[in-house]
């Protein structure tokens, strides 16, 4: 069975009786087996993908099939999916299976979508490389010595590798738009509170939002269009009605678009990103859109912001993880302190225990004040900033990430390293707005290159509708 691109190019070859979604998930499933080194998933769910498949083409044959019919599709082990494992790629939750679906994924079954299974990431979305997963290393499929970015990795390389055709993730400061830039697919984070997090494992519930990862804008709409909106489970998510992104993906508006200076004058980017990117802002301008830079005066404060705000998040929301309700837990106790304390030592990887003292250390009495109010002040600042932008521009773009997939170690001994590979993508995050990566091209190690887009709240099908034109003219002029 030949590669399919989209959704679209599948739905075709079923009306026409060249395949069949059994057949689907003959294909993906034979295409997970052969490169099982990737260790892109977790768990398999072979036979009720079969079942499912089934069920799918029998809609088919009576015209009562879904939106998402013939999509074969992985979730990120950090959602929720009842009576299947849920353990974050963590040790904490060795043994644990979802008591329910989460919203997203109850969408997705709504609309005939087949989960083929759950995807490795960093250990509680908690990484930029997918080296933090207490189940190993993702491999990047272009060049296995390299990471996939994180902690959407798994999710990112399984559609890369052609083992499904598109994935759920989470992005808290990035986690699906990096790895789609490393990977080479398309990466969507959309406005917060656009999808219900209900049956998300939290991470830091300011910023955490589900995320799609899909080959290209047309598949990512749809999927959109097929999970967000309201839900009576999550009290936060917004009540707007949701437009029909997949029939709004066409534009011949000339827009004005502002690329962000400090960026491209960043020590930290590599030259082929910043060529890269440059070379699609002037084919942007000839193509007649304005185009111009613009002054960002806080990046050198986004870094330390998120990671004081979502550390803080994150030291409440994983207190739940006790050893004593659910889970992992130590059988080398004396009494429930001790319970605590080892529980917590031998579940928790080395990042996420990193990750809670630091904002166990912000939320403290004496530091509370220091670290935690002024950083809600700066967020607040740089979200301001941010939206004054885009009142001025329909578009801010700028590079996903500063350098291309590095290699798998490169930055394990220096934390701030590898934090400083979120320094592009935590804007979006923090001023919760939509953003997407899209791949524009390639370094000479054949190394992928994405570049990111932001635009105003809720104009997340104006941000598809972009991101496609731009996808298409790089097409037409290659």
């Amino acid at each position: 069975m030949r590669q399919y691109n989209s959704l679209q190019d599948i739905r075709t070859e079923l009306a026409g009786g060249h395949t069949s979604c059994r057949k689907l998930v003959d294909y993906y499933l034979q295409n997970i087996k052969e490169k099982a080194n990737l260790n892109a998933f977790l768990e398999i769910f072979e036979e009720e993908a079969y079942a499912q498949a089934d069920a799918v083409d029998q809609k088919l044959a009576n015209g009562t099939a879904g939106k998402l019919a013939g999509m074969v599709i992985g979730i990120k082990d950090v959602l929720a999916y009842e009576g299947h494992a849920l353990q974050a790629s963590s040790q904490i939750l060795n043994g644990f299976k979802s008591l329910y679906t989460a919203t997203a994924v109850q969408r997705l079954l709504a609309e005939d979508a087949i989960i083929i299974g759950r995807q490795n990431c960093d250990e509680f979305a908690m990484g930029a490389s997918n080296e933090n997963s207490s189940f190993g290393n993702v491999l990047n499929a272009d060049d296995t010595s390299r990471v996939p970015g994180g902690s959407s990795g798994g999710s990112a390389v399984a559609v890369q590798a052609d083992l499904c055709l598109a994935s759920i993730g989470s992005d808290t400061g990035g986690s699906v738009r990096q790895p789609a830039s490393f990977c080479g697919v398309v990466g969507f984070k959309p406005t917060y509170s656009r999808i219900s997090r209900y049956g998300l494992i939290a991470y830091a519930s300011s910023f955490d939002q589900i995320g799609l990862i899909t080959k290209n804008v047309e598949d990512a709409a749809l999927l959109l269009e097929v999970i967000a909106g309201k839900d009576d489970y999550d009290s936060t998510v917004s009540q707007r009605e949701v437009p029909a992104y997949s029939e709004l993906l066409s534009t011949d508006k000339t827009y004005k678009i502002g690329y962000i200076r400090d960026c491209f004058e960043s020590e930290g980017l590599d030259a082929e990103v910043k060529e890269s990117i440059l070379g699609v802002k002037d084919m942007l301008k000839e193509a007649g859109h304005t185009v111009e830079g613009v002054d960002f005066p806080y990046l050198d404060y986004m870094v330390p912001t998120y990671y004081i705000l979502t550390t803080a998040e994150a030291s409440s929301n994983l207190g739940r993880y006790d050893g004593v309700k659910y889970g992992f837990r130590s059988g080398n106790v004396t009494d429930l302190t001790s319970l605590y304390k080892k529980t917590r030592s031998e579940g928790f990887g080395a990042e996420v225990q990193r990750r809670i003292m630091l904002g166990t250390f912000v939320l403290s009495a004496d530091y509370y004040d220091a670290y935690y109010t002024k950083a809600q002040k700066v967020r607040r600042l740089i979200k301001e900033k941010t939206e004054e932008l885009l009142q001025q521009y329909d578009f801010l773009i700028l590079p996903t990430a500063p350098t291309t997939a590095f290699r798998i170690g490169e930055n394990s001994e220096n934390p701030l390293a590898m934090y400083l590979a979120d320094i592009f993508t935590v804007q979006a995050s923090l001023a919760g707005v939509p953003a997407i990566s899209i791949p524009v091209g390639r370094d000479a190690k054949g190394l992928s290159i994405g570049l990111q887009l932001m635009t105003r709240s809720f104009e997340d099908s104006q941000l598809f509708a972009f991101s496609n034109y731009i996808l298409e003219k790089i097409t037409v002029e290659a």
